[in-house]
């Protein structure tokens, strides 16, 4: 028997002007893996504090592609919690100070 394997799982988009303002945190997801290799139920377990960082990471989560678990040389369906983390970069990057000055007069 084998266990799921992650095979692509490119990060979600993080938007910048939640990243500049520290807006962070993580989603966790209960994600059915099935014998494609793809995720066909993704459910929020515990969300990151915003709904945007939750939905942007439900949607990444959605198209990751994983080696399906095996059981007697057959891929079977499979279960796995999956943490999708959002950390705003430290230190901010130069486009943060367009984005702040953007904030602060209202825009």
């Amino acid at each position: 028997p084998t266990e799921v394997a992650a095979v692509k799982t490119p990060p979600p988009q993080y938007p910048l002007e939640l990243a500049c303002t520290g807006v962070g945190g993580t989603s966790t997801f209960k994600v059915t893996i099935g014998t494609d290799g793809k995720p066909s139920e993704v459910a929020l377990l515990t969300g990151a504090g915003n709904p945007q960082l939750d939905e942007l990471a439900k949607t990444a989560v959605q198209g990751w592609q994983f080696n399906a678990a095996t059981r007697n040389g057959q891929a079977v369906p499979a279960t796995i919690q999956v943490p999708v983390s959002f950390n705003p970069p430290q230190p901010k990057p130069d486009q943060c100070f367009a984005v702040e000055e953007r904030l602060r007069r209202g825009g």
